[in-house]
């Protein structure tokens, strides 16, 4: 049975985020994209916006929900074209013999610049669609690995080799160094150039700062698996623009 669900609402920015959607990989079996930040992975109960999936399914009349990715979240994801990938991937996602990895920006400078986090997760008890570290959670665990300590924030690559909700945000905050401009999980504040840059003066033709960066700043950046004939892929989503540009504002300010 098809998985397609229909919606044509939404809003000018949503559309046009969708249309700038890049392919990284097709086949008859599956098709690999790069999600843009802001954009449902999948529709939400009230339809209130054009999913990427809805996306695919106006494109090829129906498709598989293989995995997802948060709607602030960038980058790779999956789906499948027919319903015997859609249950292969699927176990394979389920048996964890598909890598994960992630890159993200984070507060602080982390002092082990390795190392795994494996707090159980549950959903809160009272604060819907948020997670929380509890004993009677389930079984978490994600690697990480500091790519570049850029003063305030740390660039980090993070391997997930479960696949809870919000697993690398509330792993992130559970250490003390939760995601840069995460509303759930850490002070949700936007990235001004004003707050990283020396002797910054605002342009005389804005009101006010706009800011570099205000999503959350994770991106799904690889993902390696084998397809049901045994081939190999490992497919990447290079950092998108926003998150590039605060790393390079950051290394400029930290080596000048």
């Amino acid at each position: 049975m098809s998985e397609a669900n229909n919606s044509n609402n939404g809003n000018p920015s949503n559309s046009k985020a969708l249309a700038s959607v890049v392919t990284i990989f097709e086949n008859d079996h599956f098709i690999v994209l790069n999600k843009p930040a802001g954009v449902l992975s999948i529709p939400d109960r009230v339809q209130s916006e054009p999913s990427l999936k809805d996306f695919l399914i106006n494109k090829y009349g129906s498709i598989f929900t293989i995995h997802r990715l948060d709607r602030e979240t960038s980058g790779i994801i999956m789906f499948a074209k027919d319903e015997d990938t859609h249950k292969f991937f699927s176990k394979q996602f389920e048996e964890r013999t598909v890598e994960k990895y992630y890159l993200g920006l984070v507060h602080g400078s982390m002092p082990e610049k390795s190392g795994s986090m494996d707090g159980p997760i549950m959903e809160h008890p009272v604060f819907k669609g948020q997670m929380v570290i509890n004993k009677n959670g389930k079984p978490s665990l994600t690697d990480y690995e500091v790519i570049e300590d850029l003063g305030k924030y740390s660039l980090v690559k993070f391997q997930i080799h479960t696949g809870r909700t919000h697993q690398i945000r509330i792993h992130s905050k559970n250490i003390g160094h939760p995601i840069v401009c995460d509303p759930l999980y850490g002070d949700g504040k936007p990235v001004l150039l004003s707050s990283i840059k020396k002797r910054y003066k605002l342009s005389q033709h804005d009101e006010e700062e706009r800011p570099m960066l205000n999503r959350v700043a994770l991106h799904s950046s690889q993902l390696k698996f084998k397809d049901a004939e045994g081939k190999d892929y490992h497919l990447e989503a290079d950092l998108p623009k926003d998150i590039k540009a605060l790393v390079q504002q950051l290394r400029k300010n930290l080596y000048n």
